[in-house]
């Protein structure tokens, strides 16, 4: 826990330079390192990690002040939430190392931890409350909902600044809308637009119940699952036709199968990792930084679709990654990149699977699954599935393909 002394000058240093909900003070917008010091001091989080349990016990006492139901709230403005926070990448040489990729573009997956931070800020200033010193609610991310890019190349010499705020609010879900943009040829142009959903949790981060997250999508979501409801007819024949496609005429046999011309069978383009959750990758909660996991994931996608394509992927789209349980300090992360789900053109559809295992009792629990869209210079080959299970993730992709490409 931090010390009253350190607290103290942490609170003159950031209202000097942070004011949430407004997008800067004295003309100077926050870093992305301001935006966690801010986190950590609303949240009464230790630095230290041998001192997390005595910061959750002290956190549990923040219970009396959550409100029993939304009337006793006071009503917020967007403007309320509205936040502006600058990544100098321009102006501070020295913080380029930690962005720059080998193809001298800025690492992707460093931009998600950003906006994964970026995010629980804003819905802290939705909620915040002048009154206390520490905020007794626990926002954590739930679904990331649509990342859109409008620009391919990302300057790693540039300054980048990141906009956002509030757009919608349920009982205990908060939607936050965030727009990055970057400076080069003298002005700002757009590179992305984000939308994440963001639950809040009692003060210690422990009562919630993520069913309830964003109620109406997540009943579409699974009537349409093809986990629970068949394929549609047309999905059905497109099956059928991939299916016919691989018998070997001259056998006439549903046994004996052939990959097709220019195609590559859907089990031979598959990547797996493996991440042991050490404290350093924990959030101001204590859990794994959820950044830190959509990271991870994009980086063995990108990988998997680099190898599967022979060429660099440029990220397109990311979409619906839900968070279905916390990862905890400790555990052993599983990651399993079933590239490719679906090609079209040059265009390559990623699906990764996130698990924790228990390696006492051999448990695996789903955590994520992620939805990544590539383009490539090239045209791919084809995915063709063997299986019926390998059909419905052909079909899962196909679906998340057709919807990123309405937005394009």
């Amino acid at each position: 826990m931090f010390s009253p002394r350190v607290l103290k000058l942490a609170t003159s240093l950031m209202s000097r330079a942070f004011s949430v909900g407004s997008a800067s003070l004295l003309g100077k917008a926050p870093d992305m390192a301001e935006v966690r010091n801010r986190l950590r001091q609303i949240v009464g989080a230790s630095t230290n990690w041998k001192d997390h349990q005595q910061a959750m016990e002290e956190r549990a006492l923040l219970s009396r002040h959550l409100a029993s139901s939304q009337d006793q709230l006071p009503a917020k403005t967007m403007k309320d939430s509205e936040i502006e926070v600058h990544l100098p990448l321009g102006t501070q040489p020295s913080l380029r190392e930690k962005y720059l990729n080998y193809h001298n573009t800025v690492r992707f997956g460093r931009i998600l931890e950003d906006l994964d931070s970026l995010a629980v800020l804003i819905c802290y200033s939705h909620t915040l409350n002048k009154e206390l010193e520490r905020s007794p609610l626990s926002i954590v991310t739930a679904l990331v909902d649509k990342i859109d890019m409008r620009k391919n190349m990302v300057y790693p010499d540039c300054d980048i600044k990141f906009t956002g705020h509030v757009t919608w609010v349920g009982k205990s879900s908060i939607e936050a809308k965030m727009h990055m943009s970057q400076f080069h040829d003298g002005a700002y142009t757009p590179v992305l637009d984000a939308t994440f959903v963001m639950v809040a949790r009692d003060p210690q981060n422990k009562r919630y119940d993520y069913k309830r997250v964003n109620k109406k999508r997540r009943v579409e979501m699974s009537t349409a699952s093809l986990l629970k409801v068949a394929p549609t007819a047309d999905e059905r024949n497109i099956i059928h036709s991939l299916f016919l496609n691989t018998l070997d005429t001259k056998t006439v046999s549903f046994r004996s199968r052939i990959r097709p011309p220019n195609s590559v069978w859907m089990e031979d383009a598959k990547m797996k990792g493996l991440e042991i959750c050490h404290p350093q990758e924990r959030n101001i909660f204590n859990r794994v930084f959820g950044g830190f996991l959509m990271r991870k994931a994009y980086e063995l996608g990108w990988a998997n679709a680099c190898a599967f394509a022979g060429s660099r992927p440029i990220l397109v789209s990311v979409d619906d990654i839900m968070f279905q349980k916390p990862v905890e300090i400790g555990s052993l992360l599983l990651l399993s990149s079933q590239v490719i789900c679906y090609t079209e053109g040059n265009h390559i559809q990623v699906r990764v699977h996130t698990e924790v295992l228990e390696p006492f009792t051999r448990q695996h629990n789903t955590t994520n699954i992620f939805h990544f869209t590539f383009q490539v210079e090239e045209d791919v080959p084809a995915v063709v599935p063997q299986s019926y299970g390998e059909s419905m993730l052909y079909l899962d992709g196909k679906r998340h393909f057709d919807e990123t490409m309405k937005g394009q």
